[in-house]
């Protein structure tokens, strides 16, 4: 099976297109290519149950984030702050930048 060309990255902020989160916007925390999944932070969070460990000592249960499908999310464009599909773009130097398809803004990931 071939793993699906997907142009989100870390740190985007990116808004839920369907599902239980559906309207919601988070910044994507990790990215599973294989699966085609993308892990947001504080969305779709679930909970486990965890043993006693060095972390852990008391054991228990955690909310972590479970992942969402790449389908699922757009990411957000910063000039018209909307969520958008991304173009893929050649400046004349060569390389390649995402675009905003609704206003051709240049999309960059957000440093931490």
């Amino acid at each position: 099976m071939e793993t699906p060309k997907v142009h989100i990255r870390k740190n985007d902020i990116v808004k839920v297109i369907a599902g239980r989160e559906k309207g919601k916007v988070g910044r994507v925390l990790k990215i599973d290519r294989e699966k085609g999944r993308v892990f947001v932070e504080k969305l779709n969070m679930m909970k486990r149950h965890i043993k006693p460990g060095k972390t852990h000592p008391q054991g228990g249960i955690v909310e972590k984030e479970a992942p969402l499908a790449f389908s699922n999310v757009l990411i957000m464009c910063d000039k018209c702050n909307k969520p958008t599909r991304i173009g893929m773009q050649r400046d004349p130097g060569g390389k390649r930048s995402r675009v905003c398809k609704r206003c051709g803004d240049v999309l960059e990931a957000k440093k931490k």
